[in-house]
């Protein structure tokens, strides 16, 4: 079937001190983050796509890249991403990909001119939130999934808090190494969980 897409993002440093030294002497240096972008398919746990940028940049301007990364010949069924992705920038690229958006909509979140498919989508989905509710929206469109790439992040971070080089090049490649290897962890196999009772 169609590719089901969890995004996020999480920042991961790469100069300053540790949590623990800055704690017990106090923060002796700035500390200085970048960003990683992440794009899982839910249903093999795989990393399809992954983007690396400075700590300044924001989540929504990286979406499109990472689509782009999915070959064209591939469906894209949807696309679970978390408020800060509520853009029509983003909408528009989910569109054109063919997929649909299950993205919450910003607490002040007004309607869009309707002016594009994109616009239309984004709308109805805010209507739908306004009517049912946040929590049932939620719920119904399987929203709840996106904590699966929360917890990636945490795999990411497993193999240290931090990234050891300083060029920028050399950075890319680190976080790549790292998102291969837990791909391949992904190959060898993962835990089957089953439901008792």
């Amino acid at each position: 079937g169609p590719l089901n897409l969890l995004v996020d993002s999480t920042g991961i440093k790469f100069l300053g001190d540790g949590e623990w030294q800055a704690r017990k002497h106090g923060v002796q240096g700035r500390r200085q983050w970048r960003k990683v972008h992440l794009a899982m398919d839910p249903a093999t746990s795989d990393i399809r796509a992954a983007e690396f940028t400075p700590s300044r940049d924001g989540d929504s301007p990286v979406l499109p890249d990472l689509l782009g990364q999915i070959p064209a010949g591939e469906q894209i069924g949807t696309v679970t991403a978390d408020g800060a992705y509520d853009t029509r920038r983003c909408h528009k690229a989910i569109v054109d990909r063919q997929g649909t958006a299950i993205i919450p909509i910003r607490r002040n979140g007004r309607l869009w001119k309707d002016d594009c498919p994109a616009a239309r989508v984004r709308n109805e989905t805010l209507r739908a939130t306004r009517h049912y509710g946040r929590g049932f929206w939620k719920r119904w469109t399987g929203y709840h999934a996106r904590s699966r790439i929360e917890a990636k992040m945490r795999c990411l971070k497993s193999f240290g808090e931090r990234i050891m080089a300083r060029d920028p090049d050399r950075q890319t490649a680190e976080i790549h190494i790292r998102l291969a290897i837990i791909n391949r962890f992904n190959a060898l196999g993962t835990a089957e969980i089953v439901r008792v009772a």
